[in-house]
């Protein structure tokens, strides 16, 4: 860890920046796995897991993401029948397969998680579509974030599609207002099984300035 200074607003803020080995571990190094090695992941860390998860922004601090950790056996075969083929192995030899959900109904918890506006929840209950693209986009965002936190407490990610959302909601979350967004796997990879690093494109080649 190393510090770099900056100055905001007058005041002289330590600002934290990960050396070399925190930038492999969560970036540069880190890698999708599609194998496991046979190493249970403790509920304890599922809860720290979660502690960091938590600090995520999200608009309104509305915290939409829904977050089920498949563990059981009872579990990884109500899930099973919803994946598609290519991703069955992979799940079921995972020791936690997350699904990161969100619940269109999240402005319920505004009072409390964001006090300060009193209005703001109508913006929400009286627009499903506005609650719904809301809800959507800031639990993609708590899902990645899911992923860094994973990762910077050693565990490994394997994110995932490939899903019928609609029996996977049945199965999972029925008769809420809970949908399902993507996959996640979570334990400890086997490099043995990792395929090569595939291309990534360039900052020429993704990203503009205006």
């Amino acid at each position: 860890m190393k510090s770099i200074w900056d100055t905001a607003g007058g005041i002289r803020l330590a600002i934290k920046a990960l050396d070399d080995a925190g930038l492999d571990l969560l970036f540069r190094q880190a890698r999708t796995h599609n194998g496991w090695k046979p190493r249970a992941v403790e509920r304890s860390t599922l809860e720290q897991l979660w502690e960091l998860v938590r600090f995520a922004p999200t608009a309104v601090n509305g915290m939409p993401a829904r977050f089920v950790f498949v563990t059981s056996s009872e579990g990884k075969q109500r899930l099973k029948p919803c994946l598609s083929p290519g991703n069955v192995d992979k799940v079921m030899a995972a020791p936690v397969t997350v699904i990161i959900g969100y619940d269109t109904a999240f402005w319920e918890l505004l009072p409390i998680l964001f006090p300060h506006a009193d209005d703001v929840g109508a913006l929400f209950s009286e627009n499903a579509e506005l609650a719904e693209v809301t809800a959507f986009r800031n639990s993609s965002l708590q899902g990645a974030w899911l992923m860094l936190a994973a990762r910077a407490l050693g565990l490994d990610c394997g994110p995932m599609s490939g899903f019928d959302s609609e029996r996977l909601d049945r199965n999972f979350f029925a008769d809420t207002t809970i949908r399902s967004n993507f996959l996640c796997n979570l334990g400890y990879g086997d490099v043995k099984k990792l395929y090569p690093r595939l291309p990534r494109l360039s900052f020429e080649d993704a990203c503009t300035f205006a």
